[in-house]
């Protein structure tokens, strides 16, 4: 739909309470081993919807696999999905404790395409939210432009089409490396104090920023 960003970004909401776990395992597993684990310490998305993306929903560039099985990217950071988070009316629901405590996990998309390839782990994209039964997926490079930039750049998503593309998603299958995480967006200093906590003695510690403007 138009041409990407030079040097695009992903992002990855969790729970600080979830980060340690994630230190420790060295990186983000995709939802079904979670569940295979246990869980997270803090579920912050609706359990309908995992449950279908685990069981039901297929990546169709990859038969085989379902969306389940891959570690779940934004192309923003402020997505409609932290914004289900803040306005905490959403019926099922269950995490009802607003966006302060969830953290974004930045990463450059290209490095970790990279890093994928070299690992031979498959990836791909949605065009629109990977939790639909609709949703259409590449795993190409070259189709990048078949994005809706502006939507996934717009900040009032009021429009149908405009929250349909917001909510792409970039999915990598079964794990994702912290190694990959640039920088750690927070809303406040007291979380930004809880990650830095989180980060000690770890392997890879990036940046961690306040950035108000990822929040509502």
């Amino acid at each position: 739909m138009s041409s990407p960003p030079a040097r695009p970004k992903i992002y990855h909401i969790t729970h600080i309470e979830n980060l340690q776990k994630i230190v420790n395992e060295g990186g983000l597993l995709c939802d079904r081993e979670m569940l295979h684990r246990g869980g997270p310490s803090e579920t912050i998305g609706i359990s309908d919807i995992k449950k279908r993306r685990i069981e039901e929903l297929e990546v169709s560039c990859h038969p085989g696999t379902k969306v389940g099985d891959y570690v779940p990217f934004f192309f923003c950071p402020r997505s409609l999905m932290l914004y289900v988070i803040h306005r905490a009316n959403h019926r099922d629901l269950a995490y009802r404790d607003g966006q302060g405590p969830i953290i974004h996990l930045e990463a450059d998309l290209h490095e970790v395409i990279q890093w994928a390839d070299a690992e031979n782990l498959r990836w791909a994209f949605s065009l629109s939210n990977a939790g639909a039964y609709y949703a259409e997926f590449r795993s190409q490079i070259d189709d990048l432009d078949q994005l809706d930039w502006a939507a996934i750049g717009a900040t009032d998503f009021r429009s149908a089409q405009v929250k349909e593309g917001k909510q792409a998603e970039f999915l990598l299958y079964e794990r994702f490396s912290l190694h990959l995480v640039e920088r750690i967006g927070v809303q406040s200093t007291a979380v930004r104090t809880r990650v830095a906590r989180a980060l000690v003695g770890a392997a890879h510690r990036p940046p961690i920023n306040v950035r108000s403007r990822w929040y509502f």
